[in-house]
């Protein structure tokens, strides 16, 4: 999930986070794949790997398996092709969600997709129904109590941040894609944890929709846990949002 504060808050179910570490893990090995065999090796020369590589930091993935999926991605431990997909989907009520993700197999996972969203009353969309409604940037949240703001919006700012937010819990740094791993690489050198890092299709301003029916955003809900369940899906975002009061009974 992406966005805001309120988007970000949608994520609420971290009790399950240790649980699908596993899953993290491999979704982050098959970008590390396809990266370096797009780009090469080398992450000064190859920004999609370096940023893949800070996102694999940012879930603590250990240091030789960012290693071995480099290498097996560039064919130096046998290969594995990924093909990489965006659905555009309309959920009941009017919401949109982008599903993103990489397969070995599109004519396998696309009807393994359309049965999920089918029994959830949602569908796929035309193409860039959906994402237009969106932009893509870096995106990074961190607990309050990492630094304060002052030191914290020098920090990012110089790394080439583009604006830091804040709520009563989190910071939140967005960034250009271009200098998102520069920026994530300036907070882990000063070992600072991430809640969430990684490049996100952001809601538009005026774009997201308001859920206030409890019922309806449980199902939501319940929807991305599934697609996010599933092997080759990287990433779901919505332009969804949910009041706090309805947030907290749904906790």
């Amino acid at each position: 999930m992406a966005g805001h504060s309120k988007w970000a808050n949608i994520k609420h179910r971290k009790a399950g986070a240790d649980k699908k570490r596993g899953l993290m893990f491999s979704k982050c090995a098959k970008e590390l794949m396809v990266s370096s065999r797009l780009g090469g090796m080398d992450p000064a020369s190859n920004n999609r790997l370096r940023i893949a590589i800070a996102k694999a930091r940012a879930v603590n993935m250990p240091r030789d398996t960012i290693e071995r999926s480099i290498k097996k991605g560039a064919g130096e431990l046998g290969s594995q092709n990924y093909e990489e997909f965006l659905y555009e989907v309309y959920a009941a009520g009017g919401i949109g969600m982008l599903v993103e993700g990489l397969t070995d197999k599109l004519s396998r996972t696309t009807p393994e997709i359309k049965s999920i969203l089918n029994k959830a009353n949602a569908a796929l969309a035309e193409s860039n129904a959906v994402k237009r409604l969106f932009h893509y940037q870096g995106y990074i949240a961190i607990d309050k109590g990492a630094l304060d703001e002052e030191n914290l919006m020098e920090l990012v700012l110089d790394a080439g941040a583009d604006d830091l937010r804040t709520d009563s819990e989190q910071y939140e740094i967005y960034t250009p894609i271009e200098t998102y791993a520069q920026v994530s690489e300036a907070l882990s050198d000063r070992e600072i944890e991430f809640i969430e890092s990684g490049l996100r299709f952001m809601p538009m301003e005026g774009t997201d929709v308001t859920v206030v029916d409890a019922d309806q955003a449980r199902k939501i809900l319940a929807l991305i846990d599934k697609l996010e369940e599933h092997e080759d899906v990287q990433s779901v975002y919505t332009n969804m949002t949910i009041p706090d009061d309805i947030l907290a009974n749904l906790e």
